[in-house]
């Protein structure tokens, strides 16, 4: 703005003014300019989208629409375009979706800011992307060993590598695995780690193993990553089977049907697989006689045990062996153990009667005096039952008689006495049939008939006997009658035989001792199979017989003549009848 003045040449001069605005018309010469640039920003990962970053600012020093600026991204690429936006009037650059560090820590923005006059000016806005714990552990395995056998040395399960995508403290992990575990974790290098048994593991104690593997960043919140390794346990046959028993007691009744289960036996193994299979079998007798494998077969699968044939308890009343059970492993483990069998009786034998001998061709007399007093020992009924227990308790009883009270029997040793004294109105001869039972269940029974002579002095011949025709097989009991009726004829003639008789065994003894075959004597009287009183095994084939005399005959009368059967007669009450006689010698007959 100025004034204008005008002077004329007079006098005095006079003179005008005028007031001069000047406008000056700005033309478009300077382009903007961004205020900081470059810019420098950092922003979380996690920001949201459309969360502004930051707000640029460009200035123009020209005016009016020349000074007017805009704002744009210039050669942005397409991550770019994608990732920021820019407001063209206020400059605010906001996001547009979310940053993800792992992917891109740094981006480089171009900014134009444009005048209305076409100027314009360029900025640069670093956007650096902050971390934050948003990834979890990883955990990569590069081998893995699902199995491994019992009792192996230090062994390599898995070997792994762990890592974070994170960075600084969020990007460092630990690693660790559940206590009490025979298992160790070590680090061989950078983040790779192994798993290997801290001691040999056992597989009857535990077949599998849960491994839980877990890392963990060192971030804020902590981020974890479990992961979970099956290890099984392979067998090895370390364990020998077992029986559930040290030895079994097995109970078997005699005469029992072929192939009867008599019992099983069992074993365990620990082990698995075929070193668990177990195979049972048995084991050679330690007694060389016992014939096992006649007697009893066992099922080699599952240990049943089976009685080839029926038993007999009178020959073998019980036996043991021993059965084995082995695996199928390699080597194969077994063990043993013992069996006891115990044959159970039955009341399958009949009393036998050993005196007086049973024989229908030629009964046996007794001689009674008939001046006996009641209770006289006629003679004693002798009787062997081969079962055991009370199926060989004998009882002994009366069934018939010629005078039904002059004779009675005891019940349990079988002696026959009389209960009365003789009179002349009794017969002279008797006959007595005695029944022998046993106590089992049912009870078996066998008959003794016994004829008894009554005399009135053992000098007095009795009636003979019935004659037979000759069995060779009954010599001996011939002999015996023979002997008899020349020792009631003659006291003399028996006396002089009876030494005849000693003198003949005591060589004959001598020659069998010497020589196996010597003194061959005719085999008959008894059965093979009889067993002696004692039960302990079968009677002997020679039978010693006494000849007792009156004690106070001069003469050497005849009294009776009875078995010597060792073991088997019971001191009795009829000793007194024995004490008036004395043994004047003895013979065998075989």
């Amino acid at each position: 703005s100025l004034t204008l003045t005008a002077l004329d040449g007079g006098s005095p001069p006079r003179l005008g003014t005028a007031l001069v605005r000047i406008l000056i018309v700005d033309i478009n010469d300077n382009a903007p300019e961004f205020v900081n640039s470059p810019y420098e920003v950092q922003v979380l990962e996690n920001s949201p989208p459309e969360s502004p970053i930051l707000t640029v600012l460009a200035r123009d020093a020209d005016a009016g629409n020349f000074g007017r600026v805009s704002y744009g991204l210039f050669q942005a690429s397409d991550e770019i375009q994608k990732t920021f936006s820019i407001n063209k009037v206020t400059g605010e650059i906001r996001l547009k979706k979310k940053l993800d560090f792992e992917k891109i820590k740094f981006y480089h923005v171009k900014i134009e800011a444009t005048d209305g006059g076409g100027l314009s000016g360029k900025g640069f806005v670093t956007v650096e992307v902050l971390d934050v714990n948003d990834n979890a552990p990883e955990l990569t395995i590069s081998s893995l060993t699902s199995s491994v056998p019992e009792n192996a040395p230090e062994t390599i399960i898995s070997i792994f590598r762990v890592g974070d995508r994170d960075s600084g403290e969020n990007g460092k992990v630990v690693c660790s695995i559940p206590e009490n575990l025979p298992f160790v974790l070590k680090s061989t290098f950078k983040n790779f780690y192994t798993l290997v048994t801290e001691s040999p593991l056992d597989r009857e104690s535990r077949a599998e193993y849960n491994i839980t593997i877990t890392v963990s960043d060192l971030g804020t919140p902590r981020l974890t990553t479990q992961h979970t390794i099956t290890v099984q346990v392979s067998d090895i046959n370390d364990n020998a089977p077992v029986f559930t028993q040290t030895s079994y007691t097995m109970l078997i009744r005699e005469n029992n049907s072929p192939a009867l289960h008599i019992g099983t036996i069992s074993a365990t193994d620990s082990d698995s697989g075929s070193n668990a299979h177990i195979t049972y079998s048995l084991l050679p007798p330690q007694d060389p006689q016992l014939a096992l494998p006649s007697l009893i077969s066992i099922n080699p699968e599952n240990g049943q045990l089976f009685a080839l044939r029926a038993l007999d308890y009178e020959a073998l009343q019980t036996f043991e062996f021993r059965v084995g059970a082995i695996d199928q492993g390699s080597p194969a483990l077994s063990s043993q153990a013992l069996v006891h069998v115990i044959v159970l009786d039955d009341n399958d034998n009949a009393p036998f009667v050993l005196y007086p001998l049973q024989n229908a061709s030629a009964p046996y007399t007794e001689l009674l005096p008939r001046a006996a007093e009641p209770g006289y020992l006629v003679t004693k009924v002798v009787a062997v039952d081969r079962d055991s227990g009370q199926n060989a308790w004998l009882s002994f009883q009366l069934l018939k008689a010629t005078e039904p009270g002059l004779f009675s029997v005891w019940a349990h040793n079988g002696e026959v006495r009389t209960t009365r004294l003789l009179s002349e109105r009794d017969v002279p001869k008797h006959r007595l049939l005695l029944l022998v039972k046993d106590n089992g269940d049912p009870p078996r029974s066998a008959s003794v008939t016994l004829h008894v002579l009554v005399v009135d002095g053992f000098s007095q011949p009795y009636l003979p006997l019935p004659e037979v025709a000759p069995d060779p097989s009954q010599e001996v009991e011939d002999a015996l009658t023979v002997y008899l009726v020349i020792a009631l004829a003659s006291v003399s003639s028996l006396f002089l035989l009876s030494v005849v008789l000693f003198v003949g065994v005591k060589l004959c003894r001598r020659a069998r001792a010497a020589s196996p075959g010597g003194c061959s004597m005719p085999e008959g009287l008894f059965p093979g199979h009889m067993v002696d009183v004692s039960g302990t095994g079968t009677l002997s084939h020679n039978y010693q017989y006494e000849v007792c005399l009156t004690g106070d005959s001069e003469t050497g009368e005849f009294k009776f003549l009875k078995p010597m059967i060792p073991n088997l007669f019971v001191q009795d009450a009829g000793r007194e009848l024995t004490e008036n006689l004395h043994c004047r010698d003895s013979f065998v007959i075989s």
